[in-house]
This record gives structure tokens, sequence and C-alpha cells, in this order.
């Protein structure tokens, strides 16, 4: 991908389009890194106190679970060791690692007009949502450090922890076909933007047309992010936020 370009496989009718379907972490703001700097502490508290001999670097953890919630990660990890992980355990953690991340991210986001200014262009022709894997709460802390919650109403903000009747985190399509049929929109008429490849695939298997933005993907991550964002079937590729408004104009 050459600086500045635009990687597109499929067209998206801008025309048609009335709704954007954004990811949150690692799309709207750098919030992966801050956000496993904190859940690396308690994914680690958790293996230990199963017994579990592993532990994770920040970043290691950050590859592994990658757009997925905390809820799968735990579950994943339990599985893969072999151990039992009761329920009531599960939800205590879940609430913890909640509390801890979202308190990091609060002090520590900050707005950034490389994202702003685009997508103030943007919400004066497409409603602006959010549907993400996290939780509320920990959004509501992140939309407000990052000073987007004037873009991105609460009534906007889908959230496969809180919003469905069952958690169910991403790959699984199941928060954008809630998002989808809570909003009325389907297959065209929505595009969703994604940075992580579960994400894409939650999304491309909605049935929505989906974006892989790579705005806060590392430098080094960027080649293999694009081969794997591509083989899960999205329309398109962008580099920033700015390159979305260009892809989407009429």
């Amino acid at each position: 991908m050459m600086p500045g370009e635009i990687l597109s496989y499929a067209p998206i009718d801008a025309s048609a389009v009335e709704v954007l379907l954004c990811d949150a972490d690692g799309n709207l703001f750098p919030s992966e890194g801050l956000a496993f700097e904190a859940s690396t502490v308690v994914t680690n508290r958790l293996l230990h106190d199963l017994g579990v001999d592993r532990q994770f670097e920040v970043d290691e953890l950050r590859r592994a679970a990658e757009g997925r919630n905390f809820r799968s990660t735990a579950l994943a990890l339990a599985a893969e060791h072999g151990v039992d992980l009761p329920p009531d355990e599960l939800e205590r953690r879940v609430q913890q690692e909640r509390e801890e991340v979202t308190a990091h991210l609060g002090r520590e986001l900050r707005p950034d007009p490389a994202v702003h200014e685009p997508l103030r262009a943007l919400a004066g022709r497409y409603r602006l949502t959010v549907v993400s894997s996290s939780a509320l709460g920990r959004l509501a802390a992140s939309f407000t450090a990052a000073g987007l919650d004037e873009l991105f109403p609460v009534a906007d903000r889908f959230s496969a922890e809180d919003s469905l009747p069952v958690p169910t985190s991403k790959p699984d399509p199941a928060v954008y076909l809630f998002a989808g049929e809570a909003l009325g929109v389907a297959g065209p008429q929505a595009v969703a933007i994604e940075d992580a490849v579960v994400g894409a695939q939650s999304a491309v298997a909605a049935g929505f047309p989906t974006v892989g933005n790579l705005q806060f993907v590392a430098p080094d991550e960027r080649a293999a992010r694009i081969d794997a964002l591509r083989e899960v079937g999205v329309a398109a590729i962008v580099e920033s936020w700015a390159q979305l408004r260009e892809l989407l104009s009429p």
C-alpha cells in the first residue's frame, strides 16, 4: 500500500449509505494499547489465581486478543489450559477488568483532530453510530476523554457486552445484526469501519460493506493487517478517517 493510496476491492455506493457503523477501540481512538496495559494486569492475575503457569506481556496479549472482549478472552484462555472458570467468577473478573480499563482510558485518552475533523464532515452526510465489543461504561469514558460525545450520542452506541440479550463478542455477527435491526438498515444502507480482523469478520458476516481503517495500526503491522482484512472480505482499506471521507464522497 503506497502512502495516500486507498485499496478498493469491491464497489461501495456512497449514495445508498445512510449510516456509518464504527468500531471504537483502535479505530476512533488509539485505545487498544492503553486498554491492554490495564487488561494484561487483570488477565495475568486471573491466570495466576487459576493455577496456570502463563503470564502475558502487554503487546503479546494485544496481538492474541485484539477485537475480542475480556469475557471471550478469559473463557478462551481457561479452555486452552483446561481449567474451570465458573460463571460467577467470570462475571467478577469481567467487572474488575472493566473498571480498571475504564479508569485507565479516562485518564489517558485525548481528543485527536485527525479523527474529529473528518468525522464532523462525515456527520453532515451520514448518521454516525458505534458497534463495539466493549462495555458501554468503557465506551462512555473513552468518548468523553476523546471528545467524541457530541458526534456519537449514547443512543447510537451498540455494545456486544451490554446491548445484546446474551453478551456475544465479535467475530460473531450478533452485535452488527442487532445494530442494523435497531437502526433499520441492512446491506448497502450502512458501511462498517473496522481496524481489527475479527471486527471486520463480524461486519462482513452481518452483510455490511466493510472498510478496514489503518489509522492507529502500527506501521510494522500494516502489511499483515491489509492481507488479513482483504482475506475476510472488506470492500476497501484506508489509512485514515480523512481517506474514508474521500472514499465516501459523492
